[in-house]
């Protein structure tokens, strides 16, 4: 089953697959913070002004390097939240215990600060609104799929892209009020939700998929493995699957 790198909302490497001609590409920037917020204790959004900045297409991510005073440098990727119209690039940091660039940017950025940039990056996990999908999202690997619902709704074509997003709770879930407007299957393990009762996903919570729509699934390794397996078993032809996986670096 083809699967690209790590560029996950939490850690991750720049090495996805590019496809020349078709995924755009960026060099290194320095950006200025115009938002930061936290939609949950653990969470950072960050909004980022990046100039000459090169346009991406919703699932590619950015890497972030931080410098110390010393010259010691460390850099993360994070997936892009944000549609190609949003004039600023939104990214998603997840605060993990010890993380050297998470901990800084979920707990010292603040608005006006820059940072150095590189992106847009990646040219397999991406979807253009060109042809159906489905995405499988777990925890914060909703957010490069966030960045295609959003899509689908700039282009007019909300009908083209369906959801299924998996978190332990409600709390857990990074855009949970925005996915379930959007229509999204919400999969929460330890709590009820009205239409389903708590459990992991199963077969049962994605749609048919012998029509063939390409499938994006994220999430850690465990969840991709799980996700990707049902994909197959609901009638995805596996060329037609895409996985990114992340895993925690901090």
């Amino acid at each position: 089953m083809p699967a690209s790198s790590l560029p996950g909302a939490t850690a991750g490497s720049d090495a996805a697959i590019l496809r020349p001609g078709r995924a755009p590409a960026g060099g290194w920037r320095t950006a200025t913070v115009r938002e930061v917020a936290h939609p949950t204790p653990r969470t950072a959004m960050i909004r980022l002004d990046v100039p000459a900045r090169v346009d991406h297409l919703p699932g590619q991510h950015y890497v972030v390097r931080l410098t110390a005073p010393d010259g010691y440098t460390a850099s993360r990727s994070y997936s892009v939240a944000s549609p190609p119209s949003d004039p600023l690039i939104e990214l998603l940091v997840e605060r993990l215990d010890d993380g050297e660039v998470s901990g800084f940017l979920a707990d010292v950025l603040a608005p006006g600060d820059t940072l150095e940039v590189r992106g847009p990056i990646g040219g397999w996990f991406v979807w253009d609104a060109d042809r159906p999908a489905v995405a499988v999202g777990g925890g914060t690997g909703v957010v490069p799929l966030v960045a295609m619902l959003r899509h689908a709704r700039d282009r007019g074509r909300p009908e083209l892209f369906t959801m299924v997003a998996a978190a332990g709770r409600w709390a857990d879930l990074p855009y949970a009020e925005e996915l379930a407007a959007a229509g999204a299957r919400i999969v929460l393990s330890r709590e009820d939700r009205p239409e389903r009762p708590a459990g992991r996903i199963g077969l049962d919570d994605l749609p048919d998929l012998t029509a063939g729509p390409t499938v994006f699934v994220c999430g850690s390794a465990a969840f991709a493995e799980a996700a990707s397996s049902l994909a197959v078993r609901a009638g995805a032809d596996e060329d037609s699957v895409r996985v990114e996986r992340f895993g925690p670096s901090g």
